[in-house]
């Protein structure tokens, strides 16, 4: 690895609505322990403004993805993402993030651990955690770079950028983690489904809500966060994850009917702040407790493979087929479109001394 007083190579870029730093895993000490408080030294945490670092004071604009060529034939890179907290000395491996994968696909090109083919990359990745999973980004090159600027829009973002088209494949695992469709949680009824992301989907109605209350509404009502919190709490392990208290997953989304000609409307707690938009990976959950129907989402049932997710910026569409029926559901296939920009690249330099 580098050494840090000779300054580290980082790529920042925006990767649909988040925005991180990119790092090739050689650039980085191999030793998670090591590797986490150099992160957090580099970001600026803990502190809630990361004023000392390169985070940006946000769950969404405090996020770092670690990349490297891949041994596994049937990939062409590794993608861990890594969720540093701003205002606690906390990294996390626990969930991944649709979002930065949208970058993963320039930045394995930038740093020359994919050729350009044609037009049109593609580039394999594999996902590393929390589970390994699978994608491919699809990467305009024309000339044999990549190109950033296009006319695709993307809610959630200001500006349009190239789009970048990325695929899931299809898994064993049954989508509803909990075996069941609706399960009764700390007094509410609530879908437990984890297509990528964990998500817990909760009837807006259920909880006093008209389900289009803004985000600042949302995270100003004390009373709605407690009793979302202990759910949460108790969803963790009913999923499978064990005890939760200092993770960022499971995901929380108030669910009710579409009111801008969508297919389902959302409001998503990341788990303690709401998500101006929805995540990649937390919309394809959300399509798939749509599709399945039969959970909390079923009044918004649809047939078609095509969810339009509505969240507080706007429209979020979903591809997804399932395979089978019921609580034993399983993704066939998945597909969102996305876009990323290359915002700096150079070397950051963390502040010294170790924060553990």
């Amino acid at each position: 690895m580098t050494a840090p007083g000779d300054g580290i190579p980082c790529m920042q870029m925006r990767g649909g609505t988040s925005k991180g730093a990119y790092f090739l895993a050689a650039d980085l000490p191999a030793d998670p322990a090591e590797r986490d408080d150099l992160l957090l030294r580099i970001m600026g945490s803990p502190d809630p403004r990361e004023v000392d670092g390169i985070g940006g004071g946000h769950p969404l604009t405090s996020k770092v993805a670690v990349v490297s060529r891949s041994a596994a034939d049937d990939a062409d890179v590794d993608f861990l993402f890594l969720q540093v907290i701003p205002d606690r000395a906390i990294v996390t491996d626990k969930q991944t993030c649709g979002n930065l994968l949208s970058g993963v696909g320039p930045f394995a090109i930038e740093r020359g651990l994919v050729l350009t083919n044609g037009d049109t990359t593609g580039v394999r990745i594999r996902i590393m955690n929390p589970v390994v999973g699978y994608a491919e980004a699809r990467v305009q090159t024309p000339g044999g770079r990549v190109r950033y600027d296009g006319g695709t829009v993307m809610a959630g973002t200001p500006f349009p950028a190239a789009p970048i088209r990325l695929v899931f494949p299809g898994g064993q695992n049954p989508v509803f983690p909990t075996g069941h469709l609706v399960d009764r949680i700390a007094g509410f009824d609530v879908t437990c489904v984890d297509a990528g992301m964990p998500v817990v989907l909760l009837r807006a109605g259920d909880l006093g809500l008209t389900g289009t209350e803004t985000p600042a509404e949302l995270e100003s009502d004390t009373v709605l966060r407690k009793h979302l919190e202990k759910v949460r709490l108790n969803a963790g392990p009913a999923m499978g994850l064990g005890e939760v208290g200092d993770s960022t997953v499971p995901k929380l989304t108030i669910v009710s009917e579409p009111h801008a000609g969508g297919t389902i409307t959302t409001r998503t707690f990341i788990p303690h702040r709401v998500h101006d938009a929805i995540g990649v990976l937390g919309a394809v959950s959300v399509a798939a407790a749509v599709r399945a129907g039969g959970t909390v989402a079923e009044p918004c049932r649809t047939a078609g493979s095509l969810v339009r997710v509505e969240h507080p910026t706007g429209t979020f569409s979903v591809t997804l087929d399932l395979d089978g029926e019921g609580a034993q559901a399983r993704i066939h296939s998945s597909g969102v479109v996305r876009t990323a920009r290359k915002l700096a690249d150079g070397l950051v330099w963390p502040r010294a001394g170790a924060v553990r």
